[in-house]
This record gives C-alpha cells, sequence and structure tokens, in this order.
C-alpha cells in the first residue's frame, strides 16, 4: 500500500470535517417551549372544573394518542364520553374540551394574518401561524403539522 499515508490523511481529514457540527454543538441544547398550563381560561373557571382531562405528565407524553382515541370512538364508534383514569367524565370535543381551556386569547379569535398557513384542506389558521399559541408552540419546536385543523375550528372569514 503506497498510498496509505495519503489515504489515512484523507480519512482523518474527512471524519474531522464530519465530526465538526457534533463538537460545535456539543453541550448546547435548544430549550423547548415555555408552556403555561395555568392560562387566562383556565383561571376564570371554577375550581371544580379546573382539571384537564388527565395528568400533565400523561398528556405532554400521550396527547396526540388520546385525540387519536378520541377521534376513532367519536367518529367511528359514536361514543362522546370519555371517562378519565380517576373516573369523571368529559365530552369528547377537541373544540369544547380542549381549546375552552388551552387556547389563547389570539387563537379564540378572527384574525388577520400576513402570512398564514394553510393545511392540507386550505384551511388558514391562526393557532398554525408562527405564535407562541399553546398548540403552535410545542408542533413548532418539534416540527409536527397536526391534521386537527383540517376539519376543526374553522376561522371565519377576516373583514377589511
Amino acid at each position: 500500500m503506497y498510498k496509505g499515508g495519503k489515504i489515512f490523511a484523507s480519512l482523518i481529514i474527512f471524519a474531522a470535517l464530519f465530526t465538526i457540527p457534533f463538537f460545535y454543538n456539543m453541550g448546547k441544547v435548544n430549550a423547548g417551549p415555555d408552556v403555561a398550563l395555568n392560562t387566562a381560561a383556565i383561571q376564570q373557571l371554577p375550581a371544580s372544573e379546573q382539571q384537564c382531562v388527565e395528568s400533565p405528565e400523561f398528556m405532554r407524553a400521550n396527547h396526540m394518542q388520546l385525540l387519536n382515541q378520541w377521534r376513532e370512538e367519536a367518529v367511528r364508534n359514536g361514543q362522546t364520553v370519555y371517562v378519565n383514569s380517576q373516573g369523571k367524565e368529559f365530552e369528547i370535543s377537541l373544540q369544547d374540551t380542549c381549546l375552552k381551556c388551552h387556547a389563547t386569547e389570539s387563537a379564540s379569535k378572527p384574525a388577520v394574518l400576513n402570512n398564514p398557513v394553510s393545511t392540507t384542506a386550505g384551511v388558514s389558521n391562526p393557532a398554525l401561524n408562527e405564535s407562541p399559541e399553546f398548540c403552535a408552540s410545542c408542533h413548532d419546536y418539534s416540527a409536527v403539522k397536526p391534521l386537527c385543523w383540517s376539519c376543526h375550528f374553522e376561522p371565519k372569514e377576516a373583514t377589511k
């Protein structure tokens, strides 16, 4: 192997160039969104109604599975009541159960958007716009585009 030195030097250079981004970002963490679970809408509710359908830990880890389960139960089985792990009943509704508490005022009002985000159904929604809204902050952070808005919470036409 008469060109072994050049090959070895090329491999070292390649390995160095390949690992630069890893070493450059070592120790740096992209802070996740800081989502307020005690919104103004929640504070206005009576103390007996300030409970979410499940615990915050469960919802952080499993909210999409729960929403998929709700969709399956409501659309395909006609079941409209969810019984949580503590035996309390909730209406199966994204708009009337979840967004009643977890939508900020600006997300619940029709808004004029400079750069609206459209879903696959062509519906533009202020909660999907780049903003610190409750849902959008986590979904933007994790690069997830929920399909909920293709059916739910269609905003009214903005008046000019």
